[in-house]
């Protein structure tokens, strides 16, 4: 077999691996799934009504603010999950399965591979529930289908950035208690950005900030495709800091696994 025969192989049997982990521990799923939902539903109906009159524009109330809280919830969602892809990646560099790993005649980088890609579809499947429940509730994208795809890639670049990220923090905590904290300020980001309300309404320092995190560009760019709004130079910067991210993460991840 050539090289990259055996690292398709490899990378395959990991992918499964994880795979069959979430199905046998299906809790971590359902939390990554229901959380959003709940915050959803709770920006929505009891905050919406108030936040939505407050936009302008067309539509007022919770018709308007289901509209603008999708993207930032989706974005959440994301950031959410990181936690638990840190969490199984440091649990087995604790657990000893790494360095059994190491004895067998395989690709190394597949052990990351098959976390990646297995956190990237779980996350997937999360998104297109939560996804479902925004439309059930009022949200209404005018995107065609072209809109539609290019959305899509933007959130997979997305969540192959941050997950590449986790799997990188995963390695660096001592135990899988430490990797579940070290995620956390990603999920501050979409409150700290456009996620919830404009950026023209907080104050200038806070203003500065939540116009400049990585996090805004991307909302405001979902937004822009699915729902008109004007995107500006947001689509630009989004892929930007998503492929810096994605890069820089898989560099500091490949770096510390070979260290360890």
């Amino acid at each position: 077999m050539s090289a990259l025969t055996l690292a398709a192989r490899d990378s395959s049997t990991m992918v499964r691996r994880q795979l069959k982990r979430l199905v046998r521990y299906p809790s971590m799923t359902i939390q990554l799934v229901i959380t959003p939902v709940i915050l959803l539903l709770v920006f929505v109906y009891v905050f919406g009504g108030t936040l939505g009159n407050g936009l302008g524009g067309a539509g007022n109330g919770r018709s308007a603010y289901v509209n603008y809280v999708v993207p930032g919830i989706l974005l959440m969602a994301v950031a959410t999950a990181a936690t638990g892809t840190a969490v199984m990646v440091a649990t087995d560099m604790t657990e000893g399965v790494i360095a059994r790993f190491r004895t067998m005649r395989i690709w190394r980088p597949a052990v990351l591979t098959g976390h990646v890609v297995g956190a990237v579809i779980q996350q997937l499947l999360g998104m297109a529930v939560l996804i479902g429940v925004a439309l059930a509730m009022g949200f209404r994208p005018d995107a065609t289908v072209v809109e539609w795809l290019a959305a899509a890639g933007l959130l997979i670049l997305f969540v192959v950035a941050v997950t590449w990220l986790s799997v990188a923090l995963g390695l660096k905590a001592q135990t899988p208690e430490s990797a579940s904290n070290a995620p956390m300020p990603l999920i501050l980001l979409p409150f700290l950005g456009s996620g919830f309300v404009p950026t023209d309404s907080m104050p200038t320092v806070l203003r500065w900030f939540a116009e400049y995190q990585p996090f805004t560009p991307i909302m405001e760019t979902l937004r822009g495709l699915l729902l008109g709004t004007p995107i500006g130079n947001s689509g630009p910067i989004a892929v930007a800091w998503c492929a810096g991210i994605a890069v820089a993460s898989y560099l500091w991840a490949k770096h510390t696994f070979d260290k360890a």
